[in-house]
C-alpha cells in the first residue's frame, strides 16, 4: 500500500473521509482500507445483511460496432458471441504463450458490449484490446463513471425496494434501473461469493447513490481489508496474487471460464499451452489451504511437501473471519494437490501444518 499523496481519487474520497474511512494508497487511487467499524466487523456484517463498497477504481469501458463479439474474442477464449442481451460473463485475457494477461467482466447490452477491468490492469487491458479491432469496432473507456458494490444476504430485499426490476435479475443479470431517480446500470455479480450487486453510475451522481445506499437500514460502508477477506474465503482470484502472465487457466483452475466452443475451435490465443495442460496435466495448480493453528500464511510463504521437500508457494492467505482462523490459496505440484493432501507452510522458518482443502471456503450464496 503506498502514501495516499499524489494518488488519483474516486468521486467518493471525500464521503470516505467524512465516514472516517482509512484511506491507503492502492492501484493509483486512495481507496478506505476500512471504517470505524473495523475489518472484522465489516466483513461479517457482509455476510449477515448489506455493505456498500466503492470500487471506482475499477476500469470501465463500452465496445461498439458491428462485429464487437467476434472481435473481442481475439483477446479472450471466453464465448461473447454466445452472450444474450441482458447477461454478464467472466473472461479471461490471454498472453500469446497462455498465461493470464488479466480477467475481466463481459456484459451484453444489446447494441454494446460493457467491460470492466482491473485497476491494476486497465492501462494495459484497454490498449490490448484496441489493438485487436477490426475497422468499425470502438473500444470507448468510461472514466467519467463510478462503481459501487452492493453486497450481501440483505441488498435484494433493499434494492428490490428502490428498484423494483433490480430484484428479478437473476445471478450474472444486467439491467439499465433507477436507484432513488439516479440512472444505473447494475449487474446481479460481485467479489463476496454472496448475492449482491455491482453498481455503475455516473461519477456526478455517484455521491448521493452510496449515501442513499448507506441510509438505508443496516447497510454498513467496508473497505478494502473487508473486501480482500471476503474473497478469499470465497475461492476467488486476485490479479497479481493468485493469477498472472505466468500462469495458465488450467494452473489456476479457471477452465470453466473458457466457453465450450472456443474449446472446440482451439481458436485463442495461448490455446497451445492451455490444450496440451488439459492432455497432459499441469505441472501445478492452485489449491485451498488449511493451516493448523492460528498462525495465517501470507502471500509468498513457501509451501513444503510432509517431507520438507519445496513443492510451491502461497499466493493469498490471511484470517477467515466466517471460519474462524487462517485460510490461503496457492499453487503446488501436481502430484499434492488432491483435497486432505497433509503439507507444511513455512513462516518465519518454522513449518506449519497443513492440509489442502476445497474452495470456497465459505459457500457461494448467488442468486440463481
Amino acid at each position: 500500500m503506498a502514501e495516499t499523496e499524489s494518488l488519483s481519487e474516486t468521486p467518493l474520497g471525500g464521503l470516505h473521509r467524512s465516514l472516517g474511512g482509512r484511506m491507503v494508497g492502492f492501484a493509483g487511487y486512495a481507496m478506505p482500507v476500512q471504517y470505524p467499524a473495523g475489518i472484522m466487523a465489516e466483513h461479517l456484517h457482509c455476510r449477515t445483511a448489506a455493505a456498500l463498497f466503492d470500487v471506482s477504481h475499477m476500469g470501465q469501458a463500452e465496445l461498439v460496432g458491428e462485429g464487437a463479439a467476434a472481435a473481442l474474442e481475439r483477446v479472450t477464449p471466453a464465448d461473447v458471441q454466445g452472450l444474450k442481451p441482458g447477461r454478464q460473463r467472466y473472461g479471461l485475457l490471454m498472453t500469446p504463450d497462455g498465461g493470464i494477461f488479466d480477467d475481466f467482466m463481459v456484459a451484453n447490452l444489446g447494441d454494446r458490449l460493457f467491460l470492466v477491468a482491473n485497476a491494476s490492469r486497465k492501462h494495459l487491458d484497454f490498449p490490448l484490446i484496441e489493438q485487436a479491432l477490426p475497422a468499425g469496432v470502438t473500444l470507448r473507456p468510461l472514466p467519467d463513471r463510478a462503481l459501487l458494490a452492493f453486497q450481501g444476504p440483505g441488498v435484494a430485499a433493499l434494492a428490490g425496494a428502490l428498484a423494483p426490476g433490480l430484484a428479478a435479475l437473476s445471478f450474472m443479470g444486467v439491467a439499465q434501473a433507477e436507484i432513488g431517480g439516479i440512472p444505473v446500470l447494475a449487474s446481479r455479480s460481485g467479489y463476496t461469493g454472496e448475492d449482491g450487486f455491482e453498481i455503475s453510475v455516473a461519477a456526478g451522481q455517484a455521491e448521493a447513490l452510496a449515501k442513499l445506499l448507506l441510509a438505508q437500514p443496516g447497510v454498513l460502508p467496508a473497505g478494502l481489508g473487508a473486501r480482500d477477506s471476503l474473497r478469499l474465503e470465497a475461492g476467488l482470484c486476485l490479479y497479481g496474487n493468485d493469477i498472472d502472465e505466468t500462469t495458465s487457466p488450467v494452473e489456476a483452475a479457471l477452465v470453466w471460464s473458457i466457453g465450450k466452443r472456443r474449446r472446440m475451435a482451439w481458436d485463442f490465443q495461448g490455446a497451445e499451452r492451455v490444450r496440451e495442460e488439459l492432455a497432459n496435466g499441469p505441472k501445478r495448480l492452485r489449491v485451498g489451504l488449511l493451516p493448523e493453528g492460528r498462525q495465517p500464511a501470507r502471500g509468498h510463504t513457501p509451501i513444503q511437501a510432509a517431507d520438507g521437500t519445496p513443492i510451491g508457494e502461497v499466493t493469498s492467505g490471511g484470517f477467515g473471519p466466517s471460519l474462524g482462523g487462517p485460510l490461503a490459496m496457492g499453487y503446488v505440484a501436481h502430484p499434492h494437490a488432491a483435497d486432505g493432501t497433509a503439507l507444511a507452510l513455512l513462516v518465519r522458518g518454522k513449518a506449519l501444518a497443513a492440509r489442502v482443502a476445497p474452495t470456497p471456503f465459505v459457500p457461494h450464496r448467488y442468486k440463481r
